[in-house]
């Protein structure tokens, strides 16, 4: 469970820096192309897909929340 998290992890942070990149590059004239969209589009599918899979996770018991203690 921790490859998927680490993998959607770097997954969103290379579509956020893609999208960076198309936002810091011009496209023809001073027009920017949709990729920028298209990277920002995918981080969130990403990140809900994450979302979904710890949800789903959590709910067939495969993980188990450990809590933070309040106090001693």
């Amino acid at each position: 469970m921790k490859f998927v998290i680490l993998i959607a992890f770097i997954g969103i942070l290379g579509a956020l820096a893609a999208a960076g990149f198309f936002m810091l590059r011009k496209g023809r004239g001073d027009r920017r192309s949709p990729n920028m969209a298209r990277a920002l589009a995918v981080r969130v599918g990403v990140s809900v897909a994450l979302f979904l899979v710890i949800l789903l996770s959590w709910w067939m018991g495969w993980i188990h929340p450990t809590g933070v203690p309040l106090s001693r």
